[in-house]
């Protein structure tokens, strides 16, 4: 029986408390990650391994008989990245000298080109929403706080009312991984915000969730499904033939800000991503720039872009 800070099971422990710990993941995020390496584990223990002993090639075997089962590419592409962690974190906290997976390939995936909306599409999404209802001016300001800023639907529905910063027209995001990031706002959304805070006053809201920026009827903070619901409803009444989802939103902020000319750097920290390699070119960018790229080429900004401070 293995003992001892070598055992593949105090490694394993080690390498679940760095990712709870020190990566901020969440739960599920946990369950994914220990799934992807108990497939791993598995191999290696039938071929007779030890996690430490591993090579290259030991690790081109597995990932070939994942092909060889008939796990999807993506699916692929997933284990492999875990793998990737796995012995990142091996050779960061010492266990080992080298990391084995430096030149392990994935399959190479098809392009996939998420659907994107225009600015007019996304006009005549928000047209489309009936602000005499009493969640009307909340479902506009939804679309136009993730088509501004970026944000991803789980962002949404945790932001609180702490986290914006009317005066300096920024938005502080809590993302993946527990990591804070700051996104300016524009006027228009700004202008929904204080459409739906009229009517926002007007509610009973449930002890505890008072801070919350969206809420539900019963005075609760919405869900992502909730939202999911509701911009799909929104197309279809808007007459938008594409296949959309509060993601969809994203992915427009993204695109608007890429073709107006905005720093392609600058657009990932801004949506909150995490590149392994790159991250450290990231850190030269401070807020100022940041701000001065959506002011400059998204297309909320760019016709109040002289009256703003």
């Amino acid at each position: 029986m293995e003992t001892g800070k070598n055992s593949q099971t105090n490694i394993v422990r080690a390498y679940q408390r760095y990712l709870k710990l020190q990566r901020g993941y969440s739960a599920n995020t946990l369950d994914a990650y220990q799934r992807d390496l108990e497939k791993l584990l598995t191999y290696l223990d039938v071929e007779g391994k030890h996690v430490l002993d591993v090579k290259l090639e030991d690790l081109q075997h597995f990932a070939s008989g994942l092909h060889d089962i008939g796990i999807h590419a993506r699916s692929q592409c997933r284990i492999l990245s875990g793998v990737r962690s796995f012995y990142r974190f091996l050779q960061l906290d010492g266990y080992r000298d080298d990391d084995p997976t430096e030149l392990l390939e994935s399959p190479v995936l098809g392009e996939h080109l998420p659907e994107v909306l225009t600015a007019a599409e996304v006009d005549a999404l928000e047209d489309s929403i009936d602000v005499s209802k009493w969640e009307g001016h909340r479902n506009r300001a939804i679309v136009e706080v993730l088509f501004s800023c970026g944000l991803r639907v789980s962002e949404l529905v945790s932001l609180r009312l702490t986290n914006l910063y009317i005066e300096e027209r920024y938005v502080r995001v809590m993302g993946k991984g527990s990591k804070e990031r700051l996104v300016p706002i524009s006027s228009k959304a700004l202008k929904e915000l204080d459409l739906w805070f009229v009517d926002r006053k007007q509610m009973k809201i449930k002890p505890g969730e008072e801070d919350y920026v969206f809420l539900n009827r019963r005075g609760a903070h919405l869900t992502r499904t909730m939202i999911l619901i509701m911009i799909k409803q929104q197309a279809l009444e808007a007459g938008i033939q594409k296949t959309i989802s509060p993601h969809t939103l994203r992915h427009s902020f993204a695109t608007a800000l890429l073709e107006g000319g905005a720093d392609l750097r600058a657009i990932q920290v801004m949506l909150g991503h995490e590149s392994i390699g790159t991250t450290e070119i990231y850190t030269h960018i401070d807020m100022s720039t940041l701000r001065q790229e959506i002011l400059n080429h998204h297309p909320r900004n760019k016709k109040s872009i002289s009256s703003l401070p």
